[in-house]
């Protein structure tokens, strides 16, 4: 199967070596995302819908550059650093795939690499023959 990597712009990618999306035949995977803009600064700082919103917007955009859009995420994991703002994260999933309906799991983490990183997003989708 063919496989492409995708690179969203953030600072980290080019210098540690990672990709943010992989693209393997039907399968194509986002990795942890955070809110860390092209510039290294951080979107939304202190304002966890504004971090989800903006992680969200950004990989349905990199999803659209391996053909696919938000109806074809299967699934969707969030990492948050304090759990009392998952009703933030859930109003910004709503936003982008309430009808979807893909498969979800909200995860508590003690820290993110950025005490400012509030939320990182991880999700997959799966192409239509």
């Amino acid at each position: 199967m063919e496989r492409t990597n995708y690179a969203s712009g953030a600072p980290l990618e080019e210098k540690v070596g990672y990709s943010r999306m992989v693209k393997v035949g039907q399968l194509i995977m986002v990795g942890g995302t955070t809110s860390v803009q092209p510039d290294g600064t951080v979107y939304g700082e202190g304002d966890t819908y504004a971090q989800a919103h903006y992680i969200f917007d950004k990989q349905v955009k990199l999803l659209e550059q391996a053909g696919a859009t938000a109806a074809d995420v299967v699934s969707v994991k969030a990492y948050l650093t304090d759990m009392t703002t998952s009703a933030e994260v859930s109003k910004a999933y709503s936003e982008f795939f309430h009808d979807v309906r893909p498969l979800c799991t909200f995860v508590g983490t003690s820290a993110l690499n950025r005490v400012t990183q509030l939320c990182e997003i991880e999700l997959m989708a799966i192409l239509a023959d």
